[in-house]
C-alpha cells in the first residue's frame, strides 16, 4: 500500500487527508521549522559536511539547509523564501546590527543565539498622520522575488520534493514590531484608530507581495505559508473580541486572496494556544496550522485530531520546550510515536519540530528523532 511515494506524493496525500507509506516530514521548509545556526553547525559536522551556512530569516537565524543534510534526513519539503530589498530602510548598521525593511532595528549580543530588537519606529504617542508619513516599503521592490524562480526550477529538476513558498506575515508580527509591543496592546484599548490605521498599512503592502509571489509561482508551488503569532503560552495574546473585530476579518482578506490565486494549500503559522481560534481560521480559509505548540493550553494533540480530523492538517507538534532540550533520546523516540499514533491516522499530519530546533539540542537527538518519524511503523499499520 503508497509503496514508492516520492516526497511531493507524500506531502500532498498527507494534505488532502489520506494516508501515506510513512508520515511526511519537515526540516527547513520554512523559517519556523528549521534549525538555529550552532545546532545546525553541529548537526553539519555529525555527518562530515563543510558548507558555509547561509541564513533563511535574520532574526531567528534560521539555517537554510543544505541538500545533503535533507537528504540524510529523509526530508520531504523544500523551501522557496523571499528576497531582499533593493530599496528603503533596510541597512546594515555594523558588524552585529541591522535595520529591517520596515525601519526596526535589531542587534545580535555577544553570547546570544538571536537579533534582538532595539527600537520600534513608531513607538510613544502617534497619530493616523503619523502612520499615513511613515516611509513604508516598496512591495513592487524586485529584490522581494529574487532567485525564487531559479529555486523553484531547481526544486522541480533535482528533487522531488514538495516546494514551500513563504509569503509575508500579513499584519499582526510587523506591527508589533514597528509599533513595539506596549503601543501595540493599549492600542486596542486607546487607540483603535491608530491601530487599525496601522493593521491596513501593513496589509496593503504585504498582500501585494503576495500577490506578486502567486502570480509567478502560485501555479507551482504545493503550499504556501504565512505567519502572525495570536496565541500565548495559556491563550489568545488578544481578546477573542479583539481578534474577532481587528484581526479576523483581515486575516480573512489576506487568506482570501491568496485562495484566489494559487490551489497550494495554505499553511498559517501561529505559536501558542490558539484552540479558542481554530474554527475560525478554518472558516477563513486555512488549511495547516504549525507549529502546534502541544504544550500550550488547549493544544492537545489527541483532542485537535479527534475535532479537526478532515478539517485541518497538523503540522509540526513535538515538545520544544521540555522533551527535545532535556529528554533523552529514547524520550524523543516515546513523544515522535505518540505523534504519529495520535495525529497521523488517516493522514493530515507532517511530522516537524515545534518551531525552530534550539541550539542545545544535540545533534544526535536531531537525528534519532527524524530516524524514528521515517521508520517508525504505527499501530494501525501492524494490525
Amino acid at each position: 500500500m503508497h509503496e514508492n511515494l516520492t516526497s511531493r506524493e507524500r506531502i500532498l496525500k498527507a494534505l488532502s487527508h489520506e494516508e501515506t507509506d510513512r508520515v511526511p516530514l519537515d526540516l527547513g521548509g520554512t523559517h519556523d521549522s528549521s534549525i538555529v545556526v550552532e545546532g545546525y553547525e553541529r548537526l553539519k559536522a555529525y555527518f562530515g559536511i563543510e558548507s558555509q551556512t547561509e541564513i533563511m530569516q535574520r532574526m531567528t537565524r534560521a539555517a537554510v539547509l543544505d541538500e545533503a543534510v535533507l537528504r540524510k534526513l529523509g526530508i520531504d519539503t523544500r523551501a522557496i523564501i523571499l528576497g531582499s530589498p533593493t530599496r528603503g530602510l533596510a541597512a546594515e548598521l555594523g558588524p552585529r546590527a541591522y535595520r529591517d525593511m520596515w525601519g526596526v532595528e535589531r542587534v545580535h549580543p555577544e553570547g546570544g543565539y538571536y537579533y534582538d530588537q532595539r527600537s520600534a519606529p513608531l513607538a510613544g504617542p502617534i497619530t493616523v498622520v503619523d502612520v499615513a508619513r511613515y516611509p513604508w516599503p516598496d512591495p513592487e521592490d524586485p529584490g522581494l522575488l529574487n532567485g525564487m524562480r531559479e529555486r523553484l526550477d531547481w526544486i522541480r529538476s533535482q528533487t522531488e520534493a514538495a516546494a514551500v513558498l513563504t509569503l509575508p506575515a500579513p499584519f499582526v508580527h510587523l506591527t508589533q514590531f514597528v509599533r513595539g509591543f506596549e503601543g501595540w496592546y493599549t492600542d486596542f484599548i486607546l487607540g483603535a484608530d491608530v491601530l487599525e490605521a496601522l493593521f491596513d498599512a501593513v496589509l496593503e503592502i504585504t498582500l501585494r507581495i503576495a500577490e506578486r509571489e502567486l502570480e509567478r509561482f502560485g501555479a507551482e508551488v504545493d503550499v504556501v505559508r504565512c505567519g502572525d503569532d495570536l496565541g500565548s503560552q495559556t491563550g489568545l495574546q488578544v481578546s477573542y473580541d479583539h481578534y474577532r473585530r481587528y484581526i479576523k476579518p483581515r486575516h480573512a482578506r489576506f487568506f482570501r486572496r491568496v485562495r484566489e490565486l494559487t490551489p497550494a494549500k495554505l499553511m498559517f503559522h501561529s505559536c501558542g494556544s490558539i484552540v479558542d481560534i481554530l474554527d475560525d481560521l478554518v472558516e477563513i480559509g486555512v488549511d495547516i496550522i504549525n507549529p502546534v505548540q502541544v504544550t500550550a493550553r488547549g493544544m492537545d494533540p489527541v483532542v485537535l485530531k479527534k475535532k479537526y480530523a478532515g478539517k485541518l492538517v497538523f503540522w509540526g507538534g513535538t515538545d520544544s520546550q521540555k522533551t527535545m532540550p532535556f529528554g533523552t533520546v529514547a524520550d524523543i523516540r516515546k513523544m515522535v510515536e505518540g505523534l504519529i499514533e495520535t495525529l497521523g491516522r488517516g493522514g493530515g499530519y507532517v511530522f516537524s519540530s515545534c518551531h525552530n530546533i534550539q541550539p542545545d539540542v544535540s545533534a544526535e537527538k536531531v537525528i534519532a528523532m527524524f530516524a524514528q518519524a521515517r521508520e517508525y511503523v504505527p499501530s494501525w499499520k501492524q494490525q
